[in-house]
Parts: C-alpha cells; structure tokens; sequence
C-alpha cells in the first residue's frame, strides 16, 4: 500500500519539530506535520522561553540597590510592561518564524490545521482533506487545568500571563509546583503586590526537602506572601477586581488569579479512543519504552504521554523515535538522572535523589552546606544558599546534587555530567576548587551533616 507520508506528526512543538526535521532530513522521509496553535509549542511560545524572559525582567529590581551598595550612582526607574511585552512577543514571533523555517528547509509539509486520527495510517485535518501515513506520530503536549468550583471561569493560567493588557497591581498565584512558585517570584520582583496559596504543607513538592525550605524561606523574604495549607473556596468579580475566598474564611481582593495547579496530556478528540489508543493516569497517551501505543503504526511524544514533562526531554523522546523507526536501531530514551532548573526566586538546580527518596532505599550520608554569597552579602541583600550532596554508603556514588542559588540552573547542567557518569564523592574531592565562586562548595565539603 502506498501512503501520502512516511511520518505525519500531529503537534508543531518542540518535541514534534525535531522528530519531523530529523526524520525528514537525514533519513529522507516524506513528512507532513499538522499544528493548529503556534509553532514552538508550549516550550516556545507559552512556557520556557517567554517564563526566562520574564524572570530576567523580574531580577533587574534588586540590581539597582545592589548596583548602589557597590559604589554606582544610580536611581530606580519605572518598569514598563508595554514596552517589554511588546519585546517579548516579537521575539517569540521570531523563534516561531525560525521553527516554520527550520521544517520548511529540512523538506517537511506544514500544516496550519488540527488534526485527529481516523484510522491506524489516516489523520483528518480540520479543513476536511485527509492524509495517510505509514507512521503517525502524536506530539500534542500538554495544557493547564483549572478545578470547577463557583468563580473558577475568572481566574487565569500560565497560558494567558505573557499576554496581559496591564501589569495588575495585585495578583494571587495559586499552586506550589514549579510554575506556580517561578510566576509568584516573577510577579513580586515586577512589583506586584504577589500572594501565592498551596494547600500543602510546603511548595515543590517531590523536590529535595531541605532545598524547598531554603527556596520558600527566599520567598518570602523577597516580599511574597506564601500561605501555605491554603487554597481557594470560591471567587467573584467586584468591582473590576476578584474577591477570593479561602479556606481560612479570610476574603480577599485581587486584580488577577493565577492557576497553576496542575496540567493535562492534550489528548482529547484526537480520535484515539475510536482507534483503541489507551489513555492512563490524567489522560496521557500510553505507550512502551519505545513511545508506541498499542497501535502499531501510532507513536506518541512528549508531555501527552506524561512521562517526564520538560521540553528537552520531549526533544530526546522524538530523536529515539526516528532512531527506533526510521534507523532501525531500535532505541529507548533515558529517562535517568535528568538534571532540572526551577527557575524560582531564589533558583534550584536538581539530578538524581532527594534526600528523602535516597535514604528510603539505601544508607547515605548528606554532605550540605548554607551561606551567604559573597555579591549579595556585600550589598546587604543576602539570601541563603545551599550546596547540597547526597552520598550512597556503600558505592560512595553521589545519588543526588541539589543547589538553591544565583545561576543554580547553569550550575546544575554540569554537575548533572557528573552525577550521570557515575561520579562518587572521592572524585568530588579530588577537583580543585575554582575560588572565588559559590559551586566550589560542591568540592569542598569535607564531613557528612548527618547519616541515614
């Protein structure tokens, strides 16, 4: 049977785009790609890249006063969000620009369209025309969630936040994953008066204990005010603004409610149930170690599947897929000791094991160290850090490296190499450290804090 394409990927994100570009360019197939939204995807054009942006923006508040401590004569000026998102969304118009381009070289068809699939080698596209496939492959990603209760239709998600008219003058962030807790420091350090509830006990959950305790401590000392075992009971509009009522009883009033709670695989309508797709846990698309589903010519990628939900990771997923399907070199992607960024207020930087998962499964010692660093403590203006090494006892490996500080995420990316080959403690010690930085504690710390 001939088909229209080797490979139609449903879904122009990031993990799409590269299964596409590779598989097109140097296997030579014949691909089409459907997206209905954006090219880019979430990553690109409503996650990553405008969020960093955004977090830069936020931190040139502090500089000033420290810019001050330091000897330079300068004042502080007024943030103009007109100006800065009128910068911001040319240069996602142009990232989207270079993705549109980068299939378009690489010889795939593009498609502005949604599209759903009809059979095992069939998708139909939203203007009615259909194509067929040898393989299909779903990258759809994934999108936030807000809970049903009375008001929940006035409250915003990570989706609408870059493309707000006006910066509000007061917000309430609502969730304490990793979105929630980036969003409450970016909107305090733009100068909105910032509230995050988290009906938890602390935010980040899942992440290394001691460094959620440093990371909500930074927090609150920078001025947002986080209530923890909060959350939302019912919301209203008045006025203009939204009056919030929690479940301490407490009533509030807020220009702007964030939710960041949680979000869903994207998989809905996509015609998987008529196929007999299976769907797990949340909605995601099932699939083996090789990101087949249980059709076999239907592949899925990316967050829609669930799995690990970052975009280079999606990215990887897609680079296996064109190696297992169209190499022929049947490949797995690794999804072990993935070093991570959490680009909160202090910033995180994580591979490997909590403290908490370690000790659950083997005897180890916690190497940790908190201080002041240096730039910011000589401008007065000094929140915690911590460098943090979790040692198996018996391999001496380092399981787990977790770091609360100024470049955490550009620190982590290299540790991470470390962490990933197998590195024990011993080889930690045995690099000379590169003084003066904050990372030579990570090669310094001479005796365990405490053993488990």
């Amino acid at each position: 049977m001939s088909f229209d394409y080797d490979l139609f990927v449903i879904g122009g994100g990031s993990g799409g785009v590269r299964a596409a570009r590779v598989a097109a360019g140097e296997t030579g197939a014949k691909v089409g790609l459907a997206e209905e939204d954006r090219y880019g995807g979430t990553c690109v054009i409503r996650g990553c890249v405008p969020k960093k942006l955004m977090v830069f923006a936020s931190e040139y508040s502090g500089m000033v006063e420290d810019a001050q401590a330091y000897g330079w004569d300068i004042t502080p000026g007024a943030f103009s969000w007109e100006a800065f998102r009128g910068k911001l969304h040319a240069e996602l118009d142009r990232l989207e620009g270079i993705y549109r381009r980068l299939l378009a070289n690489s010889g795939v068809d593009s498609f502005d369209a949604r599209a759903k699939l009809v059979d095992a080698h069939t998708v139909e596209l939203s203007d009615g025309s259909r194509k067929t496939a040898k393989h299909i492959l779903i990258a759809t990603g994934g999108w936030p969630t807000v809970p049903e209760f009375p008001g929940s239709d006035l409250a915003i998600t990570s989706n609408e936040i870059f493309n707000l008219d006006t910066l509000p003058e007061s917000i309430l962030i609502v969730g304490g994953g990793y979105i929630a807790s980036e969003f409450a420091g970016i909107m305090n350090g733009l100068g909105v008066k910032t509230t995050q509830f988290y009906r938890g006990p602390q935010i980040l959950r899942g992440f290394d204990e001691e460094a959620r305790g440093v990371i909500a401590e930074g927090m609150v000392e920078a001025g947002v005010n986080l209530r923890l075992n909060t959350n939302v009971v019912s919301m209203r509009e008045e006025g203009g603004k939204i009056r919030v009522t929690d479940t301490d009883g407490k009533e509030q009033l807020f220009d702007k409610v964030m939710y960041a709670t949680g979000r869903a695989p994207n998989a809905d309508n996509l015609g998987l149930e008529e196929l007999g797709i299976e769907r797990g846990r949340n909605g995601a698309i099932v699939v083996d170690q090789y990101s087949q589903t249980g059709v076999p010519s239907v592949y899925a990628i990316g967050d829609v599947t669930d799995r690990v939900n970052l975009t280079p990771v999606a990215i990887r997923e897609g680079m296996a897929f064109v190696e297992t399907v169209f190499k022929g070199n049947p490949t797995s992607p690794d999804h072990d000791l993935i070093p991570t960024a959490i680009f909160t207020q202090p910033e995180m930087g994580t591979v490997g094991l909590s403290e908490e998962d370690a000790r659950a499964q083997e005897e180890i010692e916690v190497y940790a160290t908190t201080f002041k660093p240096m730039q910011q403590s000589f401008a007065g203006r000094a929140q915690r850090v911590l460098m943090k090494l979790v040692v198996s006892k018996a391999s001496r490996k380092v399981l787990g490296c977790h770091i609360v500080a100024p470049g955490a995420g550009e620190m982590i990316q290299l540790a991470g190499i470390a962490v990933k080959m197998g590195a024990t403690k011993e080889d930690f010690d045995r690099t000379v450290a590169v003084h003066p930085t904050m990372s030579e504690e990570l090669v310094t710390l001479k005796t365990p804090v405490r053993t488990a």
